[in-house]
């Protein structure tokens, strides 16, 4: 929807890939849907949702074993952003390298966009079709 022909919209690190190939062999998922969501400190968040059913409009990015789809109303949000997964003494998770991101608060979990990007409350969710 907002890509480059040829270019992934995201990228995922080896350990981002691995974690989530693991996730998906484990519960038999499809895969995991990404998006953003009001909320925060700083404004929003990212979600991240086990997906058993791809929707219409999502935008799929399989690399090696994993597979992420993109809600349509976040794709904008999330392009070019490489997803990490890290492990460290006392936290493990998802880390998201977002060049989007214009601000983030002081634990990281959430973020602040460019005021032009407006969003609606919930980008997650596939678009409703009439």
């Amino acid at each position: 929807m907002f890509g480059i022909p040829g270019k992934s919209p995201i990228s995922m690190t080896q350990a981002a890939e691995a974690q989530i190939a693991k996730l998906m062999a484990r519960d038999g998922h499809k895969g995991l849907r990404i998006g953003v969501k009001k909320g925060g400190c700083a404004g929003m968040e990212y979600t991240m949702d086990y997906v058993d059913e791809v929707e219409a409009h999502d935008e799929v990015v399989e690399q090696g074993d994993a597979r992420v789809m993109i809600a349509p109303m976040a794709q904008m949000f999330l392009f070019g952003t490489e997803i990490d997964y890290q492990v460290s003494l006392l936290e493990s998770g998802f880390k998201f390298n977002n060049p989007n991101v214009t601000e983030a608060c002081g634990c990281g979990e959430s973020i602040k966009f460019d005021d032009a990007l407006e969003a609606p409350a919930d980008l997650t969710a596939p678009p409703k079709l009439s």
